[in-house]
This record gives structure tokens, sequence and C-alpha cells, in this order.
């Protein structure tokens, strides 16, 4: 009890001693504000004074606004503010680390024009919240429930939840890679994923290769790292083989990453032969591939083509980053690594470092909604809007912009270049009238891509793309004069 500390002196009447002290209290967030005070009688036998001196502090208090009084309850601190000060100020800004002042330099969230009523964004490459099958998702809530019980909601393990391994196994093998000698973690999503990765078998200064442009989340977490970022060139069919070799030869790489499946933000897709091209550069060079399977399952343009895992068999080669975040809901946080049974092992030590475990309950739920058949039925739907979607996105940027190239070949997004357009001037003015995007220097590894930009299209109706599109070009076109 507080109170019990009060030193009483022989100079000052008590309830002037007793009122100071309260004010000091107050001043010290001690008590704060609607806070309640002892019952007068209460506090006089606490303190061991008459009680008439403490009710004669009250009152004085009450009439200077510092306490009040609400019948049948008791004595209340008023909404004052703290008399003190001279709080205990620290210079955080001085204080944080490279790590955290990278992070906040390359956070564009921070940067981003807001969203506001009636703007036309084609920024947002998530699924269309309209899409949900929620009524599948409840049913796979309330059914794990009922089979887990109360085990769900308690500790999970590090590596994840057995039967969702167990079909992210089976899952990868029906895509033909090669388990025998794999395992999984699951992971909250592919950002940690990434980042464990990273923290696990990187160190800072290490190189790595990725395509130039590609995922800016992915650059950021490279960059937070200290990592050496070599971005190698993008043409229509994937990264140039030529400038790959290069980098490969003439430095000590220690990871590459690549989209090969469906290439965030230029949408390509890199083609069966490729892929085998690229691999066995990979391996010439004895460095391993970090493999990012972005959005497999929403290609409706060319035929399927298997991930590069699947060419590792029997081998170590490859690790697979897996996410439905894109595909179903973004809000469930649920990502999976496919890796060598030893890159696993640490990989579930890091975990624990840094949040234990994934949630068991989404990790449950997700489970039930995938192995109910639901999942199939979900992409189904999807593939047929979003290709309704891109259609009518391809045929309006090819009337009303005329661009460089149109890059992509289905799911969530296009990639476009505008000749003599600087997008980050197009995105100004483009706002002026009621329409955003993504301009293509964030996802370039030396902020280059200048005259591109990203068109999200799955949340905008089919009105709202053919009328951005339009005003787009309409801007480019000014701009261009």
């Amino acid at each position: 009890m507080i109170f019990s500390k009060i030193d009483f002196n022989d100079e000052e009447p008590l309830y002037v001693q007793i009122e100071n002290y309260i004010k000091n209290m107050i001043a010290s967030n001690l008590l704060v504000s609607n806070g309640k005070l002892p019952a007068t009688r209460e506090l006089s036998k606490l303190l061991g004074v008459s009680r008439n001196s403490v009710i004669t502090a009250y009152e004085n208090l009450e009439e200077e606004g510092i306490l009040y009084t609400v019948k049948g309850r008791g004595t209340f601190v008023s909404q004052v503010k703290s008399v003190n000060e001279d709080g205990w100020k620290v210079a955080w800004s001085q204080r944080a680390n490279d790590y955290g002042k990278l992070a906040e330099k390359l956070d564009i969230v921070k940067s981003e024009i807001p969203w506001e009523k009636n703007l036309i964004s084609f920024k947002s490459i998530s699924p269309d919240g309209e899409l949900f099958d929620m009524e599948e998702f409840k049913k796979a809530f309330l059914n794990r429930i009922s089979i887990e019980g109360h085990k769900i909601l308690n500790y999970g393990y590090a590596k994840g939840y057995k039967p969702l391994i167990e079909y992210f196994l089976k899952y990868m093998e029906a895509k033909g890679v090669d388990t025998t000698s794999k395992d999984i973690i699951i992971t909250n999503g592919f950002t940690e994923g990434l980042e464990m990765l990273l923290t696990a078998y990187t160190n800072k200064g290490d190189k790595i290769i990725c395509e130039n442009p590609t995922h800016n989340t992915a650059i950021k977490i490279m960059k937070v790292h200290g990592l050496d970022v070599i971005g190698v060139p993008m043409t229509e069919d994937g990264i140039d083989l030529n400038e790959l070799e290069e980098s490969l030869k003439n430095n000590d790489i220690k990871f590459g990453y690549l989209i090969p499946s469906y290439h965030n933000p230029t949408g390509i897709v890199m083609k069966g032969e490729k892929r085998y091209s690229v691999y066995n550069l990979f391996k010439k060079y004895n460095v391993p591939i970090i493999e990012d399977g972005f959005n497999e399952e929403l290609l409706y343009n060319s035929t399927h083509v298997s991930p590069i895992a699947a060419l590792d068999n029997g081998g170590s080669g490859v690790i697979y980053i897996g996410s439905f975040s894109k595909i179903l809901f973004p809000g469930i946080r649920v990502g999976w690594i496919l890796a060598d049974k030893n890159v696993i092992d640490i990989l579930e030590s890091v975990k624990r470092c840094k949040n234990i475990h994934t949630s068991f309950l989404d990790q449950g739920i997700l489970y039930e909604y995938l192995r109910s058949g639901s999942f199939e039925r979900q992409i189904k739907k999807v593939r047929k809007v979003y290709k309704e979607k891109y259609e009518l996105a391809v045929e309006c940027i090819n009337k009303y912009i005329n661009p460089t190239f149109i890059w992509g070949e289905g799911g969530l997004h296009i990639y476009i270049g505008i000749e003599g357009v600087d997008s980050r001037k197009l995105l100004d003015e483009c706002y002026k009238k009621g329409v955003i995007f993504t301009p293509g220097d964030i996802f370039s590894v030396d902020y280059s891509c200048k005259n591109t930009l990203r068109l999200g299209l799955s949340r905008l109706s089919l009105n709202e793309i053919k009328e951005g599109i339009k005003i787009i070009g309409e801007v480019s076109k000014e701009l261009r004069k």
C-alpha cells in the first residue's frame, strides 16, 4: 500500500501533508486518473491519524479539482494533467541499431499513398475478400475444434502441426518433388520463412543473387540482414542466363533467390527447359537456390510447370518456400519451408528463438479446410474470376496505353513498361485523377525500372479496371508530349 510510506513531520498540519503526498503520487503516475482512493476511515487507520485530517485533505483536494466523490462509491482521482513535466526522455532515434534503421528506411508502407474512398487502386495483389469461402471456412473451424478440443489452443511444436506437415509433403510430391530426404517446417507465411533462412545461413556481407526486378519484401529482408544483393536482369521469358552465369562465376555467392513459377512483379512463368538450365547453372557453381513458390496455382495462360525443386530429386540444393496467402486467406499467416532434413533441424531451433511456433489453431483450421476439398473448389472458382479480369486488363492496356511491353501470364497482376514515362511522375498525376498503382522501382535491387509499373487486379471490378487503365493511358500520353 503506497500510503503506508508517508513520513509525517511536526512542522505542517497532518491534512496538508496528506494533500501534498496525494499530489506527488498523482504527479508520479502512482495514482492515475479515475483511480479510487481508500475510504477516509480506512486511510485514517492505515496512517494512524484522525479521520478528520483525512476528510479535510480530501475536501481541499476536491475543491482544487484534483479529486472527485461519487456518492455511495467513494473518492477518485480527477482527469488532471501531471504536475511533473520532467518525464524520463530517451533518445530512441539515436539508439536504434542498423537493422532497425534500415527496416524503417525500406518500409515502403509508411510512404505509400493512403487508400481513400472512390480511389481506383491497382496496388493490392491480395485475393478478393468477396471470393472467400466463408461457410467452408466456418465448417473447417468447427470441425477441427471438435476433433482436437482444447489441445489446439495450447502451445504447439516448432516444426508445426503434424497433419498439416504431412499434407504439405504429399502436396509437394504431387508437384513432382522427391521428399525422401526432405522435411517441412511451418512458418508465419513466406516472410518469416525467408527471414529464418537468412538468419540461420547468412552473415552480414554475404552475396545473394536474385532476379531484377523481384519481390520488394524479399529485397527488404535481404538488405536488413546486411547482404550484398546482386540483381540479374529479366528477359521476357525469365532471368537472363548469360548475365546469371557471369554473376555466379565472378562472385562468391551464398544463395540464389528465384520466383520461377509466377514471378512478382513481372508475372513471368519460366518454362521447363529454361528452369533446367537455371538449375544446372546454380548446381555448377554450387550455389543453393531458395525457390519462392509464389501463386503457382493461379496460372491459367500456360501449362503448369513443376517447381525447380522437382529437378533436384535426390539432392539438397533447392529450398522451397510456399504460402497460400495470395490464394486463400492472407489473414492466416501459414506458410512452409521444404528442405533437406538437416536444414529443417536448424530452422526448428531458429523458430523456437523467434516465436516458439506458428499458431496451432490457424494450422489446424487450414488443414481441415485443405483436406475437405474446399481448396480445389476455391481455386477453380477464383481462376475463372481472375482470368476475366486479366484478359480485360490486357485488352484495355493495349487500347489505352500503348506500352513498351506487357508481362504476366495470369494471376493477380500485370507488369508493364511505358517508354519515356517516369512511373513516379505518372503516379503523382494519376493520383490527382483518382487512380493509384505500384511504381516499378520499388521492385528493383538498384532502384532502376523507373519506366515500369505493376497493376494489381484482384480487388477491382471490371468497370474499375477499364476506367483506371483508361486514366493511366490518358495521363501517360500527356507526360510523353
